[in-house]
């Protein structure tokens, strides 16, 4: 297929053409459309709406084909030309000179050679008399409406669902257009609407019905769900009662529609439609890196353990394979219960049991605790836990060292990124707080953590993106040699700095290494899109450890920096290749590679 066009010097008219195989010969198919004086956004609009013009590609060839398609443009060419404000257009389509619309559909030309389309626009118009009323209390019309102001299809259709939506907002659900006057005055190329509303009765909401094919039981969607029986309409939380069912991870579906007639009683009842996902899914992961080998990973969820929408998550990981250290390991579980304590509430129960051989350390431990969890919105959430830990501990202050806390663990989560996976604008922060009371002999104190992380894209749409990084950890209380070593801190690796040997930094405790009570983590990141799936990276990573509850500047530290390559895989996040060097301290030398599925943050 080919396309010729020709553009004239005042009329900027756009010709689109192609050809049309019919049986026995070849005919050429000349589709061509023109409209003088119109904007050059207008006229692309109107080509790329063209039945007709499109017809070729999409393999219409018959006559009556071209004429159905010719006959269809009337009425979407006409209506473009109102969404732009010219109320007063000509549109011919000719077809071998015929006008489309006096052909006879029953007796159509044997063949169809040349297809032309002029437009006259006339002038824009703009409002002469602009009325729309009532308006809800509080609302206002949008200043698009108004005597003077261009006129078209377009705002007039916006400034009725925007005034509707004020009404629905204020507890009117049934509102809707009663009369509406629109009359164009051609010789004054002016547009007057008078559009009166009905408002409809304020309502209540009512019952919430339940349907559709869900093993979910009635009671625990009602909890969940926190359906606002009694009071008035509005359609937030409408939208609330989605998000909160939709939250639980357990539903495919869900619709919550509000029926057509209000009850005798001003109260306006809903149907809720439900489909489940299914129950159970697996997932895998891996990490690679040049001196801790690699780490293998796997979650399995069921989605509706006992019929409350209940989830249980069991995770597995083994690391150090291939290593400079021991292979280690974790298993462990969350449970969560949405429909035990209110609709944005939550129970949860953990438990773990891991060995980690570190470089430092090794210790045996277990947790087991339950909390709750308060969503706040879909970007905020916090936590608290309590619970027991057990810790059998070698380090550098010794062999066989017994660790029993009972702690509280508080968690605050916001997350305003555009991607939780691969972002290029807004911010994240983690911060948590967990006082700890030792048990049997072991010394009481606290920890604290933060994690925070900010995204600009450069006004590139993504293709220029700077990422930071800040991480804070501190341990109020004991002293180092009183602390378990899973509650200290180490510096280096994947996950603070790239470059340097995985917990290469700590406190020197004669010949060995402790780790610290307080530590600062920053990195940045440099992400450029070379194509659209392909980005390459620059990154720098600082990290510093201290023998105190604050880092200060007598505290160690080292960095690293070096290059990165980025593939998207969609919504699983890039995949992700690193290769870092160490550019200051004493723990390491020599390149480092690091392999793994999303950014490194």
């Amino acid at each position: 297929m080919t396309f010729k066009g020709a553009i004239g010097a005042l009329s900027r008219g756009l010709v689109a053409a192609g050809f049309l195989f019919a049986p026995g010969a070849a005919t050429a198919l000349e589709a061509t459309l023109t409209a003088p004086g119109a904007p050059e956004d207008l006229i692309e609009r109107l080509e790329q709406s063209s039945a007709a013009l499109s017809a070729p590609a999409r393999g219409l060839d018959s006559p009556l084909e071209l004429l159905s398609s010719a006959l269809a443009d009337y009425r979407t060419l006409i209506q473009i030309l109102y969404d732009e404000g010219y109320f007063s257009p000509v549109v011919h389509i000719r077809l071998d000179g015929s006008e489309a619309a006096s052909i006879d559909p029953i007796q159509t030309p044997a063949r169809i050679d040349r297809i032309e389309i002029s437009v006259e626009t006339g002038p824009p118009f703009r409002f002469g008399t602009a009325r729309i009323d009532p308006i809800a209390p509080g609302n206002m019309v949008p200043p698009e409406f108004a005597p003077g102001q261009p006129a078209s299809t377009e705002v007039l259709q916006s400034t009725v669902r925007a005034s509707i939506s004020g009404w629905r907002d204020a507890g009117y659900p049934k509102a809707k257009v009663g009369d509406q006057r629109i009359r164009a005055r051609h010789a004054e190329a002016e547009l007057d609407a008078e559009i009166r509303l009905l408002p409809g009765p304020q309502l209540r909401f009512g019952q919430m019905h339940i349907d559709g094919e869900t093993d979910v039981k009635q009671d625990s969607i009602r909890r969940i769900a926190g359906f606002p029986t009694g009071e008035i309409y509005s359609p937030a939380h409408v939208q609330k009662v989605g998000t909160r069912l939709r939250r639980t991870g357990t539903f495919n579906l869900v619709s919550i529609k509000e029926r057509e007639t209000p009850n005798p009683d001003g109260t306006l009842d809903f149907d809720a439609t439900f489909e489940d996902l299914p129950k159970r899914r697996i997932s895998f992961g891996a990490e690679l890196s040049s001196r801790d080998g690699l780490d293998l990973s796997t979650v399995w969820i069921h989605r509706n353990l006992t019929g409350r929408a209940d989830r249980l998550r069991l995770e597995a990981t083994v690391r150090n394979i291939g290593g400079t250290e021991d292979i280690d390991g974790r298993i462990g579980f969350r449970l969560e219960k949405p429909d035990r304590l209110g609709p944005d509430d939550s129970i949860f129960y953990i438990g773990e049991a891991e060995r980690r051989n570190r470089t430092h350390y090794n210790i045996t431990r277990a947790v087991l605790g339950v909390g709750a969890r308060r969503t706040f919105s879909d970007e905020l959430y916090a936590e608290a836990a309590v619970g027991f830990s057990y810790g059998d501990a070698s380090d550098a202050f010794g062999s066989g060292r017994k660790f029993r806390y009972f702690g509280l663990r508080t968690t605050f989560e916001w997350d305003k990124r555009d991607n939780k996976v691969s972002a290029t604008r807004g911010f994240y922060l983690n911060a948590g707080l967990a006082p700890f009371v030792g048990l049997s002999g072991t010394k009481s104190g606290a920890q604290f953590l933060a994690d925070g992380r900010v995204y600009w894209d450069i006004g590139t749409e993504g293709r220029l993106v700077l990422a930071g990084r800040m991480q804070l950890g501190s341990v109020f209380g004991p002293s180092l040699s009183e602390v378990s070593p899973e509650l200290l801190f180490f510096s280096g690796g994947a996950g603070t700095v790239r470059g340097q040997p995985y917990e290469s930094l700590g406190i020197p405790v004669g010949a060995n290494t402790a780790g610290g009570r307080s530590f600062l983590g920053l990195s940045t990141e440099v992400r450029g899109r070379v194509t659209q799936n392909i980005s390459l990276v620059g990154f720098y990573d600082f990290g510093m450890v201290g023998d105190s509850a604050f880092v200060g500047s007598g505290s160690d530290s080292h960095a690293g920096a070096g290059l990165g390559v980025r593939y998207d895989l969609g919504g699983f996040g890039p995949l992700r290749l690193d290769l870092a060097y160490p550019t200051s301290g004493a723990t390491g030398d020599g390149l480092q590679f690091y392999i793994g599925i999303g950014q490194a943050f």
